[in-house]
This record gives structure tokens, sequence and C-alpha cells, in this order.
């Protein structure tokens, strides 16, 4: 189900993603096209204002001056004087017909106008669009001009006096280039899109695997702890039903089947409270109340109450206060006292006969410190972590049935709801201390 929705999820952020980089990469490119083909035009008419300027002001034409127009402004021209072509162009016109072969026509292979038939495009639409015929052989007394653009090329066609008679100009831009920067332009930005868009699946892929890890981790844990919880439910039901139908066979021995049964139901009874209260630590419904407490007198009212059970067991137990007081530190009481509690009667049910441990209470700069430490067995690193798990037992073979494996799982909640740590350490000379920090 989980690789299932992996997929799914990563081809929908993938998708949602990839449309929106699609969406502005089109809009800039638009732009930015625009934004050429606007510059392209405004530096064409520059280029056309300053070859009409030239030749107002000039009364003797060089053919280099026309070569370096040709080549600085990268636009093709021809100038008439009286209605006739200049000595140059008539030149240049008969070497080109000498390379054509017969079969050409005005037109390049791939569809577009050759210069020669730009020219006389430009010519034609100048004289029946704009009203400027550059064939014209009469008289003016200023210049005129007129500026146009096509599909294949940008034009400036102008009538310049010149003496009796007067001068004209075609001046086409050829767009092959403009269309050529374009075209590459549109290539970068599609590859550039296209690797970021692998980057976005992949990221996405990345990304719920890691937001589904989460979550496929957190259904493990809760099926685990719904067949732990079963378990440790069918256990004391099973005792509670054998008991009454041993009772109802022979009421002989109703008395200790009666406290068996009870025990039994005290059993479930603290199992189904526990699961309750951590029940209540997942949905953020756990509340705490803090008031001033002094830790010291919380940490000796604690042992005053577990030791008679620990004395039971052949355990000593020695409580170590610093002998300055220590400052009032804001907590629930009752709470970090059930805290320490499930510490000493974790370590009644593993440290050994004739086994210590000591609580104790530390102030430092910004945090308080209460632990708990005894000589047991110790715990290996790799489960320093894990027993504060729900239902984990450090050692399987142990069916003590007064521990679920809940109990350290519940300290951990409420310390947390303290917006404190606790941590497992290791005991010089062997065993584990559980090291307990609460802000101040």
């Amino acid at each position: 189900m989980f690789k299932k929705l992996h997929r799914q999820m990563t081809v929908f952020s993938a998708l949602i993603t990839s449309g929106i980089l699609i969406l502005m990469a089109v809009s800039c490119l638009v732009i930015s096209e625009r934004g050429l083909t606007r510059n392209s035009y405004e530096r064409f008419l520059n280029n056309g204002n300053s070859c009409v300027a030239y030749l107002e002001n000039q009364t003797i034409l060089s053919h280099k001056w026309i070569l370096e127009a040709k080549q600085e402004y990268g636009v093709e021209l021809r100038i008439l004087n009286n209605g006739k072509k200049l000595y140059f162009d008539k030149m240049n016109e008969k070497s080109e017909n000498a390379e054509e072969t017969p079969s050409e026509d005005f037109s390049d292979r791939d569809g577009k106008l050759s210069t020669e038939k730009m020219l006389e495009e430009a010519a034609r639409i100048s004289r029946e669009e704009q009203g400027l015929d550059v064939e014209y052989t009469g008289s003016i007394s200023i210049p005129k001009e007129v500026y146009f653009q096509t599909t294949d090329f940008y034009a400036c066609t102008a009538l310049i006096p010149k003496g009796n008679g007067v001068l004209s100009l075609v001046l086409v831009y050829p767009l092959d280039g403009l269309e050529a920067q374009i075209f590459h332009q549109r290539i970068l930005f599609a590859g550039l899109v296209l690797i970021a868009i692998l980057i976005l699946i992949a990221f996405s892929w990345f990304f719920t695997g890691k937001m589904l890890r989460s979550l496929e981790e957190n259904r493990k844990k809760q099926t685990q702890f719904i067949a732990s919880a079963s378990h440790e439910l069918r256990s004391p039901l099973a005792v509670i039903l054998s008991c009454v139908q041993v009772m109802e066979k022979d009421s002989g021995d109703s008395g200790k089947l009666l406290q068996t049964i009870k025990s039994e139901g005290n059993r479930m009874s603290m199992l189904v409270g526990d699961m309750l209260s951590l029940a209540n630590a997942d949905n953020k419904s756990w509340s705490i109340t803090k008031s001033d407490c002094e830790l010291d007198t919380l940490v000796l009212d604690t042992y005053e109450k577990y030791e008679p059970l620990l004395h039971e067991k052949k355990i000593s137990l020695k409580v170590i206060l610093p002998e300055e007081p220590l400052s009032v530190c804001k907590c629930d009481s009752a709470r970090i006292s059930q805290v320490l509690g499930i510490l000493l009667d974790n370590g009644a049910s593993y440290v050994p006969a004739e086994g210590k441990m000591k609580m104790g209470v530390e102030e430092k700069e910004k945090y308080f410190k209460i632990y708990v430490q005894d000589n047991g067995p110790g715990i290996s690193n790799e489960n320093k972590e894990a027993v504060f798990q729900r239902f984990y037992r450090a050692d399987p073979a142990r069916k003590d049935k007064q521990h679920f494996g809940l109990g350290l799982c519940i300290a951990k909640e409420i310390v947390m709801l303290h917006k404190g740590s606790i941590r497992i350490e290791d005991t010089p000379g062997g065993g584990s201390t559980f090291v307990i920090k609460l802000p101040k």
C-alpha cells in the first residue's frame, strides 16, 4: 500500500511543481522574447536613422561606407539616384547573377526570401501600403521616410532631396539572426526546464518517501501496540475465565479463586490505565498542573514510599541531596513522583537481591538533575533508546505480571510534557543510571 501511495504522491507532487515551473518558464520566455524583439527593432530604427542622416549630409556617397554599413548594422540596402541604381550596386548585381543557376528563384532552399527579393518586397510594400514610392524621380523639398516590419525583415524606405533630384533608400534587416537567437533561447529554456523537472521528480520521490517512511513506522508501531496489548489482556482474561469455570463446577475453594480473579482484574485495570495515559499523550490531551515544588522534599517522600518495597526485596536504597538548599522548581509534583516511582519499581524488578540503588537531585545553572542509579545487569547501548518503546522488555524471557513494558514509556512522556529530557547512562562498575533534566 505504501509503495503504491509513494508512487502516486511522487507523480502528483512532480506534476504540480512541474506545471508551475513550466508556466513560470514560459512566462519568462515570452517576456524575454518580447524584449529581444523590441530591442532589435529599436536598434534597427536607430541604424536606419543614422543611414538616412548620413545620406542627407553627404554630397559624395562612398562605396566604403555602404560596405561598412552592411557589415556593422547587419542590413542590406539599395540606393537609387533619380530612380537609377548606383554603379556599385550594378557591379554587385552582375556578380550575383553570374553565380546563380538558371533554376534558382528569389527564395532560399529553406523558403526564406533572398536579399534581392526582400529589397523588392520592401519597395512594393512602401509604395502600395505606406504611400512612399522609392522609384520616384521628381523633386521634393524635405526628406520622407517610413519604417515597417514583416515576418521576414524590418524595412526602412526614404526619399532624400539632392540638388534638383532625389536620392531613394531601401534598407532591410533580415530577421534570420533574431529568429536563430530566439530558437537557441527556447532550446536553452527547454533544456533547463527538463533538468529542473528531473530534479523535482527525484526530490519528490525522496521527500514523499521520507514522509511516508515515518507514517509506515507509526503504522507498524500501532499494529505492534495493538498486538502487544491484546496479548497482555488475553492472559488475565484467560485466568479469570478459567477460575469462573472451576467455580461453576466446584465452589469449595471459591475464596482462593476470587482472590486470583481480583488480582488479575487489578492487573487488567493497571494495563488499561497505562494504555489510556499513553493514548492521552498521543492525542496531546494529557495535561499537567505546574506549581512550586521542592525537589529534595519530593525525592525524600518518594524514598519513604518505596523503601519498604525495596527492603523487602533485599535492595538497599540511598538518597543523596545537596548541602545547599535547592531553588523552587515549577513542575507537576505528582507526575514527577510517578516518574521516580516507575524508575524505582523498574529497578526493583531487575536489580538482584543484595543490590544497591541510589536516588538524588542536583541543581545546575539552567536545569535540575534527578537521577536513579542501580548496580543491576545494565542496559546495552543499542537498547538504551529501545527501552522507552511501548511493551518493550530488555529481557523477553522475563514474565513479570506486574510490568507490561509501558512504565518507561509513560515516564518519558511525563518528562517531555515538562519540556525536559530523560536518558540512560552506564553506572560506574556496572548497572544503569536514569538521568532526568527539568528546565528551570
